[in-house]
């Protein structure tokens, strides 16, 4: 049997085949739809748009056995790799890459018809306060022509740290002590980068929240119960500096709903 993902909300949609792996040859229909599902039209602004990634259990943790990747399943897969395929950049903090053993994007893993013609894979942008990187690790050394990997940091971090690094990636420091988010997306924003998907951790996606830059969450829910002491998606991140105060609770508007073999998709958008 084929496995399909079908609109649920706010409309009942057609099934859309589950693709496996990214493929070349002419663009699946299933991938087309969410294309237009995931799109842009919820955001008519030029303005930068920072959309956030995430999958968590039935009972709220982030991660199975302290990676995100036992959650997931085909379904999630191809809208990962959507996703990606739309973004200008991925932003990822420096523990979660790590923990996920990240690498630069690949043309391989994208469906390129759904790119400007001409335009490089998403370059990844690394958060880290203290610059705790290999500075030879692949993720900083072999990322492809035009998507330069780029490290996020303070003004205050290790200045040798600062130089190694800077070899191989780009720097840009956002902050003191801490990073200021906002200061490091409106770099961002300078540089080109419109669509930023961010694929976790928990205390950058608090920062961002905090700071007001989050515009979107697409979070699938695993039929899975995790229990343990595994964490949430979003961590509060008190203290972190990023430049505005804690802000309330946040109200979303859900967007669209999927389903594949009991795994949702939802697309919630903030201040719709």
């Amino acid at each position: 049997m084929t496995r399909a993902v079908r609109q649920i909300y706010p409309v009942q949609g057609p099934d859309l085949p589950v693709v496996a792996t990214v493929g070349t040859g002419p663009l699946p229909s299933a991938v087309a739809e969410l294309a237009r599902l995931y799109g842009n039209e919820a955001h008519p602004d030029p303005a930068p748009v920072l959309c956030a990634n995430m999958v968590a259990s039935t009972d709220g943790a982030a991660s199975a056995d302290g990676r995100s990747g036992g959650l997931g399943g085909p379904a999630d897969r191809m809208v990962f790799t959507v996703l990606r395929s739309l973004a200008d950049l991925v932003l990822v903090g420096a523990g979660t890459a790590r923990a996920e053993r990240y690498r630069p994007a690949q043309e391989t893993g994208l469906w390129t018809e759904l790119r400007p013609p001409g335009s490089p894979v998403p370059a990844i942008a690394l958060v880290s306060a203290r610059l705790a990187l290999d500075p030879d690790a692949p993720l900083l050394t072999a990322a492809a022509p035009g998507a330069q990997t780029i490290v996020i940091t303070t003004r205050s971090a290790p200045a040798d740290r600062k130089a190694a690094i800077g070899r191989r990636a780009r720097i840009i420091s956002a902050g003191e002590k801490h990073v200021d988010l906002v200061a490091a997306v409106a770099e961002l924003a300078s540089l080109g980068y419109r669509r930023i998907l961010c694929e976790g951790g928990p205390t950058l996606l608090g920062s961002l929240d905090q700071a007001g830059l989050l515009h979107e969450l697409c979070l699938t829910i695993s039929p899975l119960i995790v229990a343990g002491t595994e964490g949430r998606i979003i961590r509060s991140a008190a203290g972190s500096g990023s430049g505005t105060a804690a802000t309330a609770a946040a109200k979303l508007t859900l967007a669209h709903v999927l389903a594949d073999d009991s795994f949702l998709f939802c697309r919630y958008l903030r201040g719709q």
